[in-house]
């Protein structure tokens, strides 16, 4: 071997150790990449099948506003949801709208599947170069509507490598449910577009809404391309805040769409130079009849969400299509025949309800005040002392749980001193005027509104008897069986609405039903909810109700209410408060009974002729001529007619000088002697009957609250009635 040859191998030998680490440095480097490979791999593989399977997920629809109707079908508004949301078919949502949000959000929808591979590529070379977050920009809109609808929270949460992992996943199986139609159609129904007033539109129809008051089918180029841009980020692109920022975002739509040649140039050129035309609806936040509309959500909430009534998602958010039972023609007769009368600056305020006494649907409720200066309504919220129209109860007692005649039941009308009445030393009752018609019967008492012979009555029948009526009959108040009670003593006192659908009892033959102001429910899937079915409550014969019509007539007809009758058949009684206080006058016909309330507001004030016949019975006159129309039907003859007889108590009497037959009923004395007494101080146990909400005595003008009524009443001294 020459020496040559020898250098050369000895230089060989010298660089093979290099190259044998260099190899072994690959090769383990190699076999470091292909370990962690597999690792990498083993972990998105159990990451896979960990994650939920879409067959197993309920889509996690957005809530939608409830809406109310009247009787009629007309609408009167939605009920406040921070979620807008209705979805609409396919071929309501224009061609368009469909490609703008396509150019825009995934050019290549109908060309690649589930995931765009290429669209990821893209997006990953770009986050490399610029060390940004372009990867989340790679997701389809199949992938979006996974995001949106399908994703549990946990994992919707953190948007890392787990989270694309699941969603890719997810896009997947609902490609391989659904075609590229539905998924879009999906898409466009779900997803978020902005907010405002507190309120998110979810979908175009609410978009569309929200942003230009018109349905998404009539929505033109350049507003399909306002909300097509609106998706990536609602907040920086919403019309309403950033006017610049929404045309800048419009004209990127449009560009897309011109490279998408989905449209021209000169299309795009035109769009672009539109105005934003953008105009809320006012249909989410504006209420039609607005003291109905609170009622008909208080009564929904109390039907739904007993326990939390203030938080109930059912109603806000839960789609409902509620029909409710108000007649607007009705509605409006009744504030027209309030402010009429009353309302004016300086003068008391007023509050009607009416009620179909077959079926106990509640047909009206109106109040002089505007929603402006106050959201209490008189009609539902207003406790007030009903005066002498609480007689009603005290008569029915007699009739129903006595069978006492009121035309053979004779009591000596005078003046009840101190200590008439044992235990409760201080109840005194007189009459308004201070005359007195010496031995009556109980018709001639109540059609002149006679207060002492009716707290004699009352003493003989039981004051918790007479609680237990007016209960059967439809008081919701609580009420403490205190014997001043009887001639309108109350300490906490009732509604219009309560006094309306006791009444209706009688109205109704003796039959009770519940007022409702709901007549159905109709929910998402289609499934109804008929509230305004409800079954009646036998709580008199026909004919016991037939022959307390027959003395409430008399009112009407020759009494203290005789400015209510307008020529048709009909009863009810007067009712005076504490000094004048507080005026009503509650009747009915076969078709309606009506309760009206006259008072102030501000508490228990003195009104000037502040008799239940002077004030409130012209109103109810008013309202029940109009809203009657046509009809002017008497009440039908009982099919047990009511046999009474004579009741003697310990304070009645059987007969005397004055006294005739027992069928005078009209009176000899000055039409509208009334009463008035002082209720006992003398503290009761109060009955099982939970006490409903009172108003307390603050001021009922507050323009925020639902709870600052008219001041109820307190059960002290000095209470007089008429």
């Amino acid at each position: 071997m020459s020496r040559r040859e020898r250098y050369k191998r000895r230089r060989r030998n010298r660089g093979s150790p290099i190259k044998r680490v260099f190899a072994l440095t690959l090769m383990l480097t190699i076999c470091a990449l292909a370990v962690g490979g597999l690792a990498v791999a083993g972990w998105v593989v159990n990451v896979t099948h960990a994650a939920p399977d879409i067959t197993h997920l309920k889509p996690a629809v957005p809530g939608q506003p409830s809406e109310v109707f009247a009787a009629d079908g007309e609408p009167l508004g939605y009920i406040w949801s921070p979620d807008l949301h209705a979805a609409v078919t396919a071929s309501q949502i224009p061609p368009i709208l469909k490609a703008a949000t396509i150019a825009i959000e995934d050019r290549r929808f109908y060309q690649h599947g589930a995931l765009d591979y290429q669209g990821i590529l893209r997006a990953a070379i770009k986050d490399a170069v610029s060390g940004g977050d372009s990867l989340q920009g790679a997701s389809t809109l199949t992938m979006q509507l996974i995001d949106n609808v399908y994703l549990p929270p946990q994992i919707r949460a953190n948007h890392n490598l787990k989270y694309k992992i699941v969603q890719a996943k997810l896009a997947e199986q609902l490609e391989n449910i659904h075609d590229k139609n539905w998924i879009l159609t999906s898409y466009l129904n779900d997803v978020p577009y902005g907010t405002v007033g507190g309120q998110t539109a979810y979908g175009v129809q609410a978009a569309a809404q929200m942003f230009f008051n018109k349905p998404v089918s009539q929505l033109d180029l350049a507003q399909s391309a306002l909300l097509a841009g609106l998706p990536q980020a609602p907040s920086e692109y919403n019309p309403f805040i950033d006017s610049g920022a929404a045309r800048r975002r419009r004209l990127e739509v449009l560009t897309a769409m011109v490279q998408a040649h989905d449209i021209t140039h000169a299309e795009a050129g035109a769009a672009a130079r539109r105005p934003l035309e953008v105009k809320r609806d006012p249909a989410y936040i504006v209420h039609k009849w607005p003291y109905v509309f609170d009622y008909v959500q208080q009564s929904l909430e109390r039907q739904y969400c007993p326990k939390t009534p203030t938080d109930c998602p059912k109603v806000s958010e839960g789609g409902l299509k509620i029909y409710t039972t108000i007649d607007l023609r009705k509605q409006q007769e009744a504030v027209s025949a309030i402010l009429a009368h009353e309302g004016g600056p300086g003068q008391p305020a007023a509050g009607l309800a009416t009620v179909n006494p077959s079926d106990g649907h509640i047909l009206a409720i109106a109040s002089s005040s505007s929603y402006s200066q106050t959201s209490f309504d008189y009609a539902t919220q207003a406790h007030r002392q009903p005066g002498s129209s609480f007689k009603v109860f005290v008569l029915m007692t007699l009739i129903h749980d006595f069978h006492g005649d009121p035309n053979q039941t004779f009591y000596n009308s005078h003046f009840l001193g101190a200590g008439w009445l044992p235990g409760f030393p201080d109840y005194e009752v007189h009459t308004a005027e201070d005359s007195y018609q010496g031995d009556i019967n109980v018709t001639k008492a109540t059609v002149l509104s006679d207060n002492t012979v009716f707290a004699q009555l009352d003493a003989d029948l039981g004051p918790d008897k007479v609680r237990d009526t007016a209960y059967a009959m439809g008081v919701t108040s609580h009420l403490d069986a205190l014997p001043a009670e009887a001639i309108g003593g109350l300490r906490i006192g009732v509604t219009p609405l309560e006094m309306a659908d006791a009444y209706a009892t009688l109205a109704n033959g003796g039959s009770h039903y519940p007022a409702t102001i709901i007549n159905k429910v109709v929910f998402p899937d289609g499934s109804v909810d008929h509230l305004g079915d409800q079954p009646p409550k036998r709580v008199f014969s026909d004919g016991e109700a037939y022959a307390a019509t027959q003395v409430l007539k008399q009112v009407i007809t020759s009494g203290t209410g005789t400015a209510a009758g307008y020529g048709c058949p009909a009863a009810g009684k007067t009712g005076t408060a504490n000094n004048l206080e507080n005026a009503w006058f509650v009747g009915y016909t076969p078709r309606m009974s009506t309760a009206v309330w006259v008072g102030f507001p501000q508490g228990n004030i003195p009104m000037a002729d502040g008799f239940g016949g002077a004030l409130a019975a012209p109103i109810w006159h008013d309202f029940m001529q109009e809203a009657s129309g046509a009809y002017c039907g008497d009440f039908p003859q009982p099919a047990e007619p009511f046999q009474g007889t004579s009741f003697f108590g310990n304070f009645s009497v059987t007969g005397g000088s004055g006294v005739g037959t027992g069928t005078d009923t009209t009176g000899s004395g000055p039409t509208g002697t009334g009463g008035a007494t002082q209720t006992p101080t003398t503290s009761t146990t109060s009955p099982s009957q939970p006490p409903s909400t009172t108003g307390g005595t603050g001021a009922g003008n507050s323009p925020t609250s639902r709870g600052n009524p008219p001041a109820a009443t307190n059960g002290g001294t000095g209470i007089k009635t008429h």
